[in-house]
This record gives structure tokens, C-alpha cells and sequence, in this order.
């Protein structure tokens, strides 16, 4: 029959494409969803050109962010964390250190030096979010408290920039003394009339917003950034009524008299440099051009 006879006919596939993005070329909004160019994003010091949305910074992009370029010298790093209650959650706390110190590429919580903000000599402390969600223990507390004794002997303004969940659940009562020991050397830079800028980022909540974190001269936020003691959930479930809206959101709080400023990142810089020319005298770089700031002494 003719039809065993039919020539037959092979069908070609195109050939597989491979993938010609670069991973990581681009960054979609956590909040919006929106696609940016990881490039522009990073540029933007990672807030969403859409939606206006400032997506967490790590301690290295604030530092670079606040200080001068090449002026940052950290201390007291020599302080370590330990383990004196042996505690054990779902792993042991020394684990989890080590675990945190690989993920994010510090020792701790918090990262503390000298630097200058637009030509004025500071004492800076920059939180560490993503090691154990920037909470407080010992060593927190410790390089804290020593960055204000050391601004104290050398006649510093001190910066210190917020981003924790609180007290470390892992060192107990040790951790919650933090609050007070750092609370207490506030209290004798105030008495030196030393200012103190507190800036808070998303989020600072319990035992930080609690002591150090809502004690400055100045305290100012990010937009939208979530601030208080306990969650709004914990306290929806407590007092069992509808919060309003934007509740501990950075707007919210500054509306009822606990913030002194929202400031957007791009200006956060220059904002925190004004503050300073305030308390101190000393005119910040990008204003010493300006005849018309008085009497100033330039940096």
C-alpha cells in the first residue's frame, strides 16, 4: 500500500535559550511590587522611586550613607559576646552567634566609631538589623555605653542609629540591664551638655526604643518606619480594639509628640549635619560656602 511508502517528516525544536538576565539585575518593591534596576535602586540609597517605600539598609550601606567617605574609625570591637547563662533555645546561644556572625559579617549588633557628617566630628553608632534583628545584649549595651563615655572625654556629639526588636531573649536579665546602663551614660552626657542625635529606622521597638532610642536631644525617623514598645498586634490582642490606622508608624508617632522629624534618607545626611551646626557651632560642608550663616565657626 502506498501509504508504507510515505516519506517521514522529522520536526525541529528551536533551541533552548538559556536565561540572558544577570541574576540580581533587578529589585522588585517589597511593598509596591514595583520592578527598578538594582542599580538605580541602590543609587536611590534603596527607596522606591514609585512608592516612596525605604527598604532596610545594612549597617556597612548606613555607615557609607552618613560618614564622610574614609573617616569612619571603629572601636571597641575587642568586645565580644559569651555565653554566661548557657542558654540553649532551639540551638545553643554560642551557634547562634556564630550563625548571625556569618549571615551578616559582623561580630554583633551594633557597630560603633568616630567619623565626621559633612565635616563635623561625631561619635557614631549604627545598629546591626540583620545580626539576631539588631537586639540588645551585653556587648550591644557595652560598645553603646562606651561610645558615650568616649564622647564624653573628647567633647563629641553622638549619633546613633536604631534598628532592633528589642532586648537579646538569649542573655536574660543581663540584656535588660543594658537599657539602664546605656540610659544612665545619656544621663551624664546631658549632663556635660553633649548633644545627642537619636535617628530610629524600621523597625525600633522594646527594650531599645525603650532606654537609649528615645532619649536624644533630637530623635528622628525614617518614613514609615515602625516604632514602640510592644507590637500592634500584642496590643490589638491585649486591649482588644481596632488600632487606628498607621498606628507606631513613624507619621503616626511624630503627629503625637514623640518624634521631632520624619526626614526622607536622601536628606538624612544634611538633616543630622544642620542639627548638629545647631548644638554646636560648627558649620557643615555643604553650607560653609554660604555667606549668610552668622558668626559660624567652619569645619
Amino acid at each position: 500500500m502506498a501509504w508504507f511508502k510515505k516519506e517521514k517528516y522529522t520536526t525541529l525544536k528551536p533551541p533552548v535559550m538559556k536565561d540572558r538576565i544577570p541574576e540580581g539585575l533587578w529589585t522588585k518593591c517589597e511593598n509596591c511590587f514595583h520592578m527598578v534596576l538594582t542599580k538605580d535602586f541602590e543609587e536611590n540609597l534603596k527607596v522606591c522611586k514609585k512608592c516612596n517605600h525605604h527598604h532596610r539598609l545594612t549597617a556597612r550601606e548606613r555607615i557609607a550613607m552618613i560618614a564622610d567617605e574614609g573617616t569612619f574609625n571603629e572601636l571597641f570591637n575587642n568586645v565580644h559576646p559569651t555565653d554566661p547563662l548557657n542558654f540553649v533555645d532551639s540551638k545553643p546561644y554560642p551557634a547562634r552567634l556564630k550563625s548571625a556572625q556569618a549571615a551578616s559579617g559582623h561580630d554583633e549588633a551594633v557597630v560603633v566609631g568616630t567619623c565626621q557628617i559633612d565635616g563635623i566630628q561625631v561619635a557614631l553608632g549604627v545598629m546591626v538589623f540583620e545580626f539576631i534583628g539588631g537586639s540588645m545584649g551585653s556587648v550591644v549595651g557595652e560598645r553603646i555605653t562606651r561610645l558615650i563615655e568616649f564622647a564624653c572625654d573628647h567633647s563629641l556629639p553622638v549619633v546613633i542609629i536604631s534598628a532592633s526588636g528589642g532586648a537579646r531573649m538569649q542573655e536574660g536579665i543581663l540584656s535588660l540591664m543594658q537599657m539602664a546602663k546605656t540610659s544612665a551614660a545619656l544621663g551624664r552626657l546631658a549632663e556635660k551638655k553633649i548633644p545627642y542625635i537619636s535617628v530610629l529606622t524600621n523597625p525600633t521597638t522594646a527594650g531599645v526604643m525603650a532606654s537609649f532610642a528615645s532619649l536624644g536631644d533630637v530623635v528622628i525617623a525614617e518614613p514609615d518606619a515602625l516604632i514602640g514598645f510592644a507590637g500592634p498586634r500584642v496590643i490589638q490582642q491585649t486591649i482588644n480594639q481596632i488600632l487606628p490606622k498607621g498606628f507606631q508608624k513613624s507619621e503616626f508617632v511624630l503627629d503625637h509628640g514623640f518624634l521631632d522629624k520624619v526626614v526622607h534618607r536622601k536628606d538624612l545626611k544634611n538633616t543630622i549635619a544642620l542639627f548638629l551646626y545647631y548644638f554646636t557651632g560648627t558649620v557643615p560642608r555643604h553650607l560653609a560656602e554660604k555667606p549668610e550663616v552668622p558668626g559660624a565657626v567652619v569645619a
